[in-house]
């Protein structure tokens, strides 16, 4: 599964560098995808999707799977909230929050979610 994912300040492509996936881009202006993957973005001001990741999902949600959101845990309710919004928008689950560049047990959920969409995928072809 391809995984596309958006960093301003390096928490997210810290997260995604402890993955160990190959199946890996960063989000960039008119980058078109044509095929299904996963979003780890991360959550700006008080609780919004970062204006990179719209844009990219305005061209490219039909792909769009799922979605993994960092945060930081001191704006309380709006912590991790750019994936709720993005859940609830595009439909698509919620596979994690996770505080800054995640811990050793959000790099292992995220892998395991990565791998269950795998053989889901390789199931329905």
């Amino acid at each position: 599964m391809l995984i596309i994912y958006d960093s301003r300040t390096g928490n997210v492509e810290r997260f995604i560098n402890k993955l160990e996936l190959s199946h890996v881009q960063k989000i960039k202006e008119e980058l078109k995808v044509n095929e299904d993957f996963i979003l780890i973005t991360y959550t700006t001001g008080f609780g919004q999707v970062p204006e990179t990741t719209t844009t990219f999902l305005n061209n490219n949600s039909e792909h769009l799977k799922a979605v993994a959101v960092s945060g930081n845990r001191n704006w309380g309710m709006s912590y991790g909230k750019a994936g709720d919004t993005i859940s609830q928008q595009y439909e698509v689950p919620l596979l994690l929050k996770f505080e800054l560049s995640g811990t050793k047990k959000d790099i292992n959920t995220i892998t395991q979610e990565v791998l269950r969409f795998d053989r889901n995928a390789t199931e329905m072809d």
